[in-house]
C-alpha cells in the first residue's frame, strides 16, 4: 500500500496526503473555516460521510449547504434527528422511511393507535432542538444481514425487517446518533449540531410503500437549517408563495376550477383560462409552423394492442386509467396515455422516403393517467393533461440538427415567457444494469452522444442525472424554478430508437434500400396544466400584456358614457384586443380598484370629454395614468407592446 494518496480537487488542482485521510482532514488542510462547513463529500462522484477513510487516488468535492448534495444529506440527517426525537417522546413507534427531498425531508412513521396532529409538533422540536445541541455524532457500522435483522426483530419493527428482505448480505449499514439506530446507507452530516433551526410543516397520511392495499402511516414533514435567520427567511417564503399559489389565483381570477362529479384531477377551463391555454397554443402554433411542424390530431383513446405495441402498456399499465371493454368480443381501449404511438401510425400511412424526412408531426394532445389521489396537486399533478407534443422522424444523420432546433424552440418559449431560473439536465440510463429500459446498448449509446454533442454545441450549462431516462431513451429535460424555490419538469426533449423498430418503421434511401428513422419527441411547454400552473405562480397572475386573457377594462365614469365605452370596445376587438366594459352602478374608484386586483394590464376611463373628442384616459397597472390617446394611438401603443414582447422564433442550427 502506498503511504501517500494523490488527490484531485473540483479546480483540477492535485494534492497529495497520508494514505486513510478523510475529506475532514482535506478540508482541515485548505482552511479551518472550510473544514466547519464541511457536511459530506463526493468521492469519485459518490457522496459519502466526510470522516470516512479515502485509501485510493480520488476525486474529491467537499460538499457544504451551498450544494445541493450537502443540503441532502443535511436534510436526511435532520430525518434521523427527527426519528430520535419521536422514539424518545412516544416509545414504541415505529419507522418506515425518511428520504430528503427538494423542500426538506419526512419519515414516515407507525404510531400504533396514537393520532398525530399538529398540536405534537412544538414537542417534537424542542426534543429535536435538546438533542441537536448534544452534539451527537452520526456513526457508521456495517453489520450483517443476520445481525441487523436479530436487531429488528427485537425492535418489532416489521417495516425495517421488510426493507431488509431486499439487501444483500455485506451492503448492511446502520446508523447511529445518541440513542437512535437505524437502518441506513447513509451518507450523513458528522453530527447533529450543525442543526440549528427546527420546523414541523405539515402531517399527512401515505401509504406503506405507496401500495393502496397496505398500511397507512403518519408522514411527518419538516425543514431544518444551519441558521435561524436562514429558517425565518424561508417561511417568509412560503407566505410569498401562498399569495401566488396557482389554486388559490386560478379561483380568484376564475381561469380553472375542479369538480368531485367531474372527478379528481381532471380540471374544468373557464373562459378566461380558455382563452389564456389558446393564447399559449397559438404562440407555440406560430414558432412550429415557422420550424416546419405539421399539426395533426389523434383520438382521446387508442386500441390496447396500440400500446402493448409501443411498450407504454408494460412499463404504465398499472399507472393508467383500466382498459373500456367493448361489445366486441376481446376487445380492449385505453384512454390515451401517450401521443407518440399515434403518430407512429400517421408515419405509416404512406411509403416515407429519405427525402421526406425530417418529418414533424405536432399536437396538442389530451392524454390520461391514473395518478393516486395522494399525489394529485392543483394543475401540477392531474389526471388529465394536454401535451404540446410532437415527434420529429429523421435519418440517424439529422439527430443532432434537429435536436439542436428544439433546444432553440424551448430557449424561446422560455425566454418569451420569462422563465429565467431553469437549469438543463441531461437524463440517462442507470449505471448499473436495469430491466426497466428496453433496445440495445449501441442504439442508447448514440442517443446519448447525440444529446451531449447538441447540449454542448448550444452551450447549454448542463448536469447529467443517471437513472432519469424515459424507458426508451436517454433525454434533455429542462427544469423550471418556481415561487418556492421548488424545480418542476417542463420542456423535454428525447431521443428514441426504439420504437420505430416496435412500430416497423421505414424510409427508403437514396440507394433504394429500405432504412429505419430515428424519432425525438418533445415537449417545450411539456404540459399545459404544469406549465401554466408555474406561469401562474412566477407571474403572481400578473401575465404579460399579450397572453393576459383581459387584455382591457374599459370604465364608463357613469351610464351616460356606456354607448361610447361599447364602441371603443367593438373598435378594439377588431384590432384583436380583448376586454369587456365594466357596466356596474359603481364609482369609478371602486372600477379602477377592481380591475387592478383583477390584474387588468389596461383600464381605459371614459366620460363626458373623452365622448366629445373620441379619445380613451388611458391607465396602466402598476405604472398609472398614462393620458389621453385616441383609439389609434392606444392600439398602436398596444401593438408596440406586444411586438417587443415576442420576437419572430427563427430555429438556428450549429
Amino acid at each position: 500500500m502506498n503511504d501517500l494518496i494523490k488527490i484531485t480537487l473540483p479546480d483540477g488542482s492535485q494534492r497529495d496526503y497520508p494514505n486513510g485521510s478523510s475529506s475532514i482532514d482535506v478540508a482541515m488542510s485548505i482552511s479551518e473555516g472550510l473544514a466547519r462547513n464541511v457536511l459530506a463529500a463526493k468521492v469519485n462522484g459518490k457522496v459519502q460521510d466526510a470522516n470516512l477513510p479515502i485509501y485510493a487516488d480520488s476525486t474529491l468535492q467537499l460538499l457544504t449547504w451551498n450544494d445541493t448534495e450537502g443540503k441532502a444529506t443535511f436534510w436526511h440527517s435532520s430525518a434521523h434527528l427527527l426519528a430520535e426525537a419521536v422514539e424518545a417522546l412516544f416509545p414504541g413507534t415505529k419507522f418506515g422511511i425518511g428520504p430528503a427531498i427538494e423542500t426538506g425531508f419526512y419519515y414516515d412513521i407507525d404510531p400504533g393507535e396514537r393520532k398525530f396532529s399538529q398540536d405534537d409538533f412544538k414537542a417534537i422540536e424542542d426534543k429535536m432542538i435538546e438533542l441537536a445541541r448534544q452534539k451527537n455524532e452520526f456513526v457508521r457500522t456495517e453489520v450483517s444481514k443476520d445481525d441487523a435483522i436479530q436487531y429488528f426483530t427485537q425492535k418489532n419493527d416489521e417495516y425495517k425487517l421488510e426493507l431488509l428482505e431486499g439487501l444483500a448480505d455485506g451492503s448492511i449499514t446502520f446508523y447511529q446518533q445518541g440513542n437512535f439506530t437505524d437502518l441506513c446507507r447513509g451518507p450523513h452530516i458528522p453530527n447533529t449540531g450543525f442543526i440549528k433551526a427546527i420546523k414541523l410543516m405539515n402531517v399527512a397520511g401515505a401509504y406503506w410503500r405507496g401500495d393502496e392495499k397496505r398500511r397507512m402511516m403518519t408522514r411527518l414533514y419538516a425543514v431544518t437549517f444551519p441558521k435561524q435567520k436562514e429558517l425565518d427567511e424561508y417561511l417568509h417564503l412560503l407566505e410569498e408563495a401562498k399569495k401566488r399559489d396557482h389554486r388559490k389565483l386560478g379561483r380568484e381570477l376564475e381561469l380553472f376550477m375542479f369538480s368531485e362529479k367531474v372527478g379528481q384531477g381532471l380540471p374544468l377551463w373557464l373562459p378566461k383560462g380558455t382563452m389564456l391555454r389558446e393564447r399559449l397554443e397559438n404562440f407555440l402554433r406560430k414558432a412550429q409552423a415557422r420550424a416546419g411542424y405539421l399539426q395533426v390530431v389523434t383520438p382521446h383513446i387508442g386500441n390496447k394492442d396500440l400500446y402493448v405495441t409501443s411498450g407504454h402498456w408494460a412499463k404504465y399499465g398499472e399507472d393508467s386509467f383500466k382498459p373500456i371493454k367493448t361489445p366486441e368480443e376481446g376487445e380492449e381501449f385505453m384512454l390515451k396515455p401517450m401521443n407518440c404511438p399515434h403518430h407512429c401510425e400517421i408515419y405509416k400511412f404512406k411509403p416515407r422516403s429519405y427525402r421526406d424526412l425530417p418529418l414533424r408531426l405536432a399536437e396538442f394532445g389530451t392524454v390520461y393517467r391514473y395518478e393516486q389521489s395522494g399525489e394529485l396537486h392543483g394543475l401540477t399533478r392531474v389526471r388529465g393533461f394536454t401535451q404540446d407534443d410532437a415527434h420529429i422522424f429523421c435519418r440517424p444523420e439529422q439527430v443532432k440538427d434537429e435536436f439542436m432546433r428544439v433546444i432553440d424552440l424551448v430557449l424561446y418559449v422560455f425566454k418569451s415567457l420569462g422563465f429565467e431560473n431553469y437549469s438543463a439536465q441531461i437524463s440517462l440510463r442507470s449505471v448499473e444494469p436495469n430491466d426497466k429500459y428496453i433496445g440495445k446498448n449501441e442504439d442508447w449509446e448514440k442517443a446519448e452522444t447525440a444529446i451531449k454533442e447538441a447540449a454542448a454545441e448550444k452551450g447549454l450549462p448542463t448536469i447529467i442525472e443517471h437513472g432519469e431516462a424515459a424507458f426508451y431513451g436517454p433525454k434533455l429535460d429542462f427544469m423550471v424554478r418556481d415561487a418556492l424555490g421548488r424545480k418542476w419538469q417542463l420542456g423535454t426533449i428525447q431521443v428514441d430508437y426504439q420504437l420505430p423498430q416496435r412500430f416497423n418503421l421505414e424510409y427508403t434511401g437514396a440507394d433504394n434500400q429500405k432504412y429505419r428513422p430515428v424519432m425525438i419527441h418533445r415537449a417545450p411547454f411539456g404540459s399545459m396544466e404544469r406549465f401554466i400552473a408555474i406561469l401562474i405562480e412566477n407571474t403572481g397572475g400578473n401575465f404579460p400584456l399579450w397572453l393576459s386573457p383581459d387584455q382591457i377594462a374599459i370604465l364608463p365614469i357613469s351610464d351616460k358614457y356606456t354607448e361610447y365605452a361599447e364602441e371603443v370596445f367593438f373598435d378594439l376587438q377588431e384590432s384583436d384586443i380583448k376586454g369587456y366594459v365594466d357596466h356596474r352602478d359603481e364609482k369609478i374608484g371602486r372600477k379602477i380598484r377592481d380591475a387592478e386586483v383583477n390584474k387588468i394590464p389596461f383600464m381605459l376611463i371614459v366620460g363626458e370629454k373623452e365622448a366629445e373628442e373620441g379619445k380613451v384616459s388611458v391607465r396602466r397597472k402598476g405604472q398609472g395614468d398614462l393620458g389621453s390617446m385616441t383609439i389609434a394611438e392606444f392600439s398602436e401603443m398596444f401593438k408596440q407592446e406586444v411586438n417587443q414582447a415576442i420576437a419572430p422564433f427563427v430555429a438556428s442550427v450549429g
